[in-house]
């Protein structure tokens, strides 16, 4: 008897099953609720200065940080924050829909158009060339490029830029690199690498930590930062705009670039040369002494080792024309009224500064936030409490917010111009001072807060970027 041959027939349900199989295989990961509906807003950032970073107390900030921050409180979201190393896998995010929006220091490019949903441009940039200023001659030409060898990010604005111009002159060749922008340009300072390229804005802070650093030519007229989001994010990309477009944009990117440009000025390599060296020859010195007074007056270390900076250039026998003297140059009245009767002893004149520094702090209203209220201090300190307090009442009677650094800013030096000092209580007085004394302390604060971190982290661990902004002293005790 020949055996029954059995015919497979596929079933209806079997069909089903395997469609659905396929379907499940096939689809794209589900898209992620809109903020509208869960409330939450996933961003997709980097750890650098220009961008999103820790700072000492610790607290999240950054320009990117601070933009998403007020874009998302108008809108009733909280955030949250998936933190990537390089541009490529920020993008990778993005593509993948892990994130409603990236907000990293893109560039806006029209293939990144093509991929992504274009949101809002907040910053405008140049991406430049970098080299190490000892070495000789530096490309000062594109036609010029062929002569050195430059790495770039990969899967950055930067690889499109290049590109360009491999097609566009013979002999020039660059190379990809996994590593970050700033990594490259520590390289760079280390004449690991010839040279790099970096957004104007990425290479105005790191400059100011490794002087040797030269802008060799601009390979740009100038381009927008912006925000990126899904392709299928059109309305939620429609929606940043229009914040940003609006007054309460405008005031967030103001507010932005006061807090993290507005201290950087014209570069200076003595300056920032010296201040380096000096870091390594005679910080170590008095670090502890202003971790000691730290403790004391609840004024951060950095923070007083910049002021100290200011001041002597971190010498104790430091003597003025004028009659103040020591590491923190403190007039004869104040030190009396500190207690210091050695102003030369680097030990008692620090604590005295910074017992000066904590009082002119503490007397000021509650009112004023961070890090305003410590930048008023510090023109305090320069300028005297009863001057300051002329141009906060200036402040008021012209419309100004005599809380705000900012508007403070514009209103000091009123107090030497004859329009505005004669009503003032305590006249004249050269007002322009304390705005560069902040501005100069803020600046040398970034690059010693930077050290001071990178020294006290274990050997092999990874420090975050500590380039912005003092977000205000430490409680004392």
């Amino acid at each position: 008897m020949r055996p029954q041959r059995r015919l497979l027939y596929p079933t209806l349900a079997g069909l089903l099953a395997a469609a659905l199989l396929l379907l499940m295989m096939t689809q794209a990961t589900p898209r992620l609720a809109p903020p509208d509906e869960s409330g939450t807003l996933r961003v997709a950032s980097r750890n650098a200065a220009t961008t999103y970073y820790l700072n000492r107390h610790p607290q999240a900030v950054g320009p990117e940080h601070d933009l998403i921050q007020r874009f998302a409180a108008a809108q009733g979201w909280r955030v949250e924050w998936e933190l990537f190393e390089t541009t490529a896998e920020v993008l990778a995010a993005l593509e993948g829909g892990e994130v409603h929006l990236a907000a990293a220091g893109l560039t806006h490019l029209p293939s990144r158009d093509a991929r992504f949903a274009r949101g809002p441009a907040h910053t405008e940039i140049v991406e430049q060339l970098v080299c190490h200023r000892d070495d000789r001659p530096l490309p000062r030409r594109v036609s010029e490029l062929a002569e050195v060898e430059v790495r770039v990010t990969a899967a950055s604005s930067y690889s499109e830029r290049l590109r360009s111009l491999v097609n566009a002159h013979t002999g020039f060749r660059f190379r990809e690199d996994p590593r970050n922008t700033e990594t490259l340009l520590a390289a760079v300072a280390e004449q690991d690498v010839e040279c790099t390229v970096a957004d104007s804005n990425i290479v105005r802070m790191t400059r100011r930590h490794f002087p040797h650093l030269e802008v060799a030519l601009n390979l740009t007229a100038g381009e927008p930062l912006g925000w990126y989001l899904p392709d299928d994010q059109t309305a939620l990309a429609a929606q940043a705009r229009q914040w940003m477009a609006s007054a309460a944009g405008e005031t967030a990117r103001a507010a932005m670039r006061q807090r993290y440009y507005s201290h950087i000025g014209e570069f200076d390599f003595v300056d920032l040369r010296a201040l380096n060296r000096r870091i390594d020859e005679r910080l170590p010195r008095f670090l502890e002494l202003f971790l000691a007074a730290e403790a004391r007056t609840g004024m951060p270390a950095d923070l007083l080792a910049a002021l100290a900076y200011q001041e002597s250039h971190w010498d104790p026998a430091a003597v003025s024309p004028t009659g103040v003297r020591g590491i923190m140059m403190l007039t004869r009245n104040t030190a009396a009224s500190l207690g210091v009767d050695n102003r030369l002893d680097p030990a008692a004149a620090i604590d005295g500064g910074a017992r000066y520094l904590a009082d002119r702090h503490r007397r000021l209203p509650d009112s004023i936030p961070e890090p305003d209220r410590t930048y008023l201090a510090l023109a305090s300190y320069n300028i005297g409490r009863g001057h300051l307090l002329d141009a906060r009442e200036l402040a008021r009677e012209l419309g100004k917010d005599p809380d705000s650094w900012a508007d403070m800013k514009e209103v000091l030096p009123l107090k030497a111009d004859r329009r505005y000092y004669p009503r003032t209580r305590y006249g004249y007085a050269r007002g322009y001072e304390p705005v560069h004394y902040v501005d100069r302390i803020r600046n040398y604060l970034d690059v010693i807060g930077a050290a001071l971190d990178a020294e006290r982290s274990p050997p092999g661990t990874a420090t975050p970027s500590r380039t912005g902004i003092l977000e205000g002293p430490a409680p004392a005790g």
